[in-house]
Parts: structure tokens; C-alpha cells; sequence
């Protein structure tokens, strides 16, 4: 059981990665018609659906980017790490 909760844990770090990296290319303008920032695109709005419109109220552009891809990138990250460390143990 320790290596499918490893496996869980790593795959939500690999979606805290995916949602910084979009906000990195996000922040640095990067081209939104190349096909690699679509998808990273495509992946962050799905990843950070749950937190879409928490943050409505802020009308700086890449404040509100941080806070809508951030917030779930340190949620996964912190729930991939609790489940590492469990995954571990076992």
C-alpha cells in the first residue's frame, strides 16, 4: 500500500509543478499560442478549478494569477509531502 501512496504523492507534485510552471510563464508573457504554454494552460485551469473564483475580488492581473494557481500548487505540494512522509513510514 506504501507505493500507491507514494505514487499519489508524487503525482500531486508533479501538479504543484505544472501550476508553477504555467504561473512562471504566465508571468513572463510567454507566447499563449505555442502548443507547450497551451497545454500548461489547459492543465493549471484544471488543476486550480476549486479555486477559480475564490479570489474574484482582486483586479491586479498576476496577483490574481498567483493566487489562483499558488494557493493549489502549495495545497498539492503539501498533501504530496503528508503523503510522502506517511508512504515512507509504512
Amino acid at each position: 500500500m506504501s507505493g500507491l501512496v507514494r505514487l499519489i504523492g508524487l503525482a500531486l507534485y508533479l501538479a504543484a509543478l505544472v501550476l508553477v510552471i504555467w504561473f512562471l510563464m504566465y508571468l513572463f508573457d510567454a507566447n499563449s499560442l505555442n502548443t507547450v504554454v497551451h497545454w500548461f494552460h489547459r492543465a493549471a485551469d484544471w488543476l486550480a478549478t476549486w479555486s477559480r473564483s475564490l479570489f474574484d475580488g482582486v483586479h491586479n492581473s498576476k496577483l490574481h494569477a498567483l493566487l489562483v494557481y499558488g494557493i493549489p500548487a502549495l495545497v498539492y505540494a503539501a498533501v504530496g509531502n503528508v503523503l510522502g512522509r506517511t508512504g515512507s513510514r509504512s
